[in-house]
Order: C-alpha cells, then structure tokens, then sequence
C-alpha cells in the first residue's frame, strides 16, 4: 500500500507557495506516495482524514489558523503522521498560533539583508542518515534567524552575522538551517532553505529536503506497527 500525503499552499505569494507544493509533491509522487495538493487550510480539519496519513507538509507562510485547525494536526502529528516542510513555509507559518510554533520546532524573527545574501551550509557533524554523504555548501538566498526550541537535533547550520545590522554587537552565532524533533509519536523535519522555488535547483537543497520529507513519513508506519497513539500523551492540565 502506497504511503499518503497531504501538501497545503498558501499565503504569502513571495514565498511562490504553488511552486514549492508542486516541487514536493513531485519528489514525493516520485518516490511512490500517493499525495493530495490543497490550498486551503481548512484541509486540517478533518482529523479522521489526517489520521490515515503519513505525512503533512504546510507550505504556508504569515497565515492565521484558527484552534480547529491547528488541534487536528497537533493531534495527528503526535500519534505519528510526519510532518515536513521549509523556510517560512512551516516556521513562520502562523505568528498567531504558539501551539504550531511548539510543534515545528522554531519560528522566524528576521532575515538580514534579504534576499540575495550569500552564506555557507554547514553540515554537522552526526550519524543522521539525512545528511551522510552531504557536504557544505554556499547558497544565495535569504539567511534565515529564527528563534530555536532548545529540544531539536541540530543538523546544519549557518553562521551570523554576514550582514551588519543591530545583531551584529553580538557574538557569532551557529543558526540551525536544518533540525529534526518528536511531537508525540510523530517526526518533525525543518529545512529554512526555500525563499524560492528554484533553491531547490541545487542538488544538496533538494536532496536534503528529499530525505526529509522520507524520514518524517517513516515514523507513521512504525506507530502503526507498535500500536501506538497519541493517548499516552494527553493531559487535563492547562498546555497553552
């Protein structure tokens, strides 16, 4: 049985949301998935639908959600439905919403200089079978600064600051580029490369991504095998 998608666009235009969806989509038809393309959000709110996935990928920057459709897609993660995506596509999807903040690892704050600023991925050293084999690479693009939840496995990273600005009194920092965390039983993949479609002409961009969408999908099966829910993780205590 081939494993199932669900890619949503939307929002912000600059962010060419219709070409990024169309990219995955064909990575993922590619690998055999079978993968619906939806431009509305209210495509979260069916949690029945979103259970028999394997796989979530927002492709949605500066939106608002609304609790009824954040809580299917918190609660479909965290019973093992992957969840993937890029740039502000995912982290900084809904500035609204701290339960999708939580969830994805990050949000952006700021990108210095804009777009067109040249910097250096930094592949990290780690047994993650996403970056084996992948070296460093230069990229010209927008250099994401995004607040980090202390929790995600680092692996990639780039460092500030190339440009000057208010930040720059500050020492050099290590920016996560590429993360992995759980939600639950669920696998979350971030890669902030992705200002725009053709970043993913790059083959180490792409392929990074490529595996990432694969990893966060894989954790669904072995939830099903094990038998595993989101149950053991739900709580009457107040969360947000």
């Amino acid at each position: 049985m081939s494993q199932k998608a669900l890619i949503v666009w939307g929002g912000w235009d600059g962010h060419e949301p219709k070409l990024v969806g169309e990219r995955f989509d064909a990575v993922l038809r590619k690998e055999g998935f079978e993968v619906e393309v939806s431009n509305s959000l209210d495509s979260f709110l069916d949690l029945e639908k979103l259970m028999g996935l394997d796989l979530i990928v927002p492709v949605w920057t500066m939106g608002e959600i609304t609790k009824e459709q954040t809580e299917p897609v918190i609660e479909a993660v965290a019973s093992g439905v992957g969840l993937a995506g890029c740039h502000g596509g995912m982290c900084d999807s809904f500035r609204n919403s701290v339960q999708w903040q939580f969830m994805t690892g990050g949000n952006w704050v700021a990108h210095p200089g804009g777009d067109g600023v040249e910097y250096r991925v930094e592949i990290k050293n780690s047994s993650s079978p996403l970056v084996e084999g992948i070296s460093d690479f230069t990229v010209k693009s927008e250099q994401y600064y995004l607040h980090v939840d202390p929790a995600v496995e680092v692996l990639a990273t780039t460092r500030f600051p190339e440009v000057t600005w208010f930040h720059s009194t500050n020492r050099k920092v290590d920016m996560p580029v590429v993360w992995t965390k759980r939600w639950g039983h669920g696998r979350v993949y971030y890669n902030s490369l992705g200002h725009h479609n053709d970043i993913f002409d790059g083959p180490e961009a792409l392929e990074l991504m490529r595996r990432g969408l694969l990893w966060a999908a894989e954790g669904r099966a072995i939830a099903r095998k094990d038998g595993l829910t989101s149950d053991e993780f739900k709580s009457e205590k107040k969360m947000f």
